[in-house]
């Protein structure tokens, strides 16, 4: 079965860093970063992200203001893309504000070690709740099932780094689209872009190749392809 199109959007400071060590700060990028994210939802049938991002930011994961959304619409996309929320461990919060905001269908990506309870509690505020995976999510499986049941044929992830670690990991990202910000935050805890387990050595590493490199101001928006 083909595979949707994965590609991934982020923002990092100069060290690398996606939040401070305590993730007190985890917006720091300009305005014309904020433009380019809904650039690339208007690309994408469904946007995902992980729970942490959901629990801990305001975030709707939607395309914007109506320019964006007709952006889509003459694209030949839904004028509202599919949002997809991942957490092996089942830990959602029912009260995010993602929940408050009902424009598309809400998917949750979870695992056979969440209690039944704790399903139920995301079954009444997702559109859909699927187990991937018993203990760690099947990422290639659930691209799979999105792929098959929802019509995604472009995913855009918008992290956070251990759902990108993942994702990397298992050799599913297309594309990387990387803003570097002027700051440093320092802090050996503070996230990065990919992290999770990590690879174990050079060759398990993911390689890239610099596509596009656009300057506007002290930032730069990078494009890789990913080698998979």
């Amino acid at each position: 079965m083909k595979l949707p199109f994965v590609f991934i959007n982020m923002a990092m400071t100069t060290d690398g860093k996606i939040a401070t060590a305590n993730r007190a700060v985890s917006t720091f990028s300009s305005k014309h970063d904020f433009k380019h994210l809904l650039e690339l939802r208007a690309t994408a049938d469904a946007v995902m992200s992980g729970a942490r991002t959901v629990n801990e930011q305001i975030v709707n994961l939607g395309p914007g203001p109506a320019k964006f959304r007709r952006l889509r619409l003459q694209s030949g996309l839904a004028e509202y893309n599919l949002r997809v929320v991942v957490s092996g461990s089942g830990s959602i919060n029912p009260e995010a504000e993602i929940f408050r905001h009902r424009f598309s269908p809400i998917i949750i990506l979870t695992t056979g070690r969440v209690a039944e309870r704790k399903l139920e509690r995301l079954r009444a505020v997702a559109d859909a709740v699927t187990t991937c995976g018993e203990n760690e999510i099947d990422f290639r499986g659930a691209l799979e099932w999105l792929s098959e049941n929802w019509n995604v044929q472009r995913l855009l992830c918008e992290g956070g780094g251990e759902l990108n670690g993942a994702l990397f990991r298992a050799g599913l990202v297309n594309e990387l689209h990387l803003t570097i910000c002027p700051k440093i935050f320092g802090g050996r805890n503070a996230p990065t872009i990919a992290d999770g387990t990590g690879m174990r050595n050079l060759a398990g590493a993911t390689l890239l190749k610099l596509k596009s490199m656009k300057r506007i101001g002290d930032e730069l928006f990078l494009v890789y392809d990913a080698l998979n």
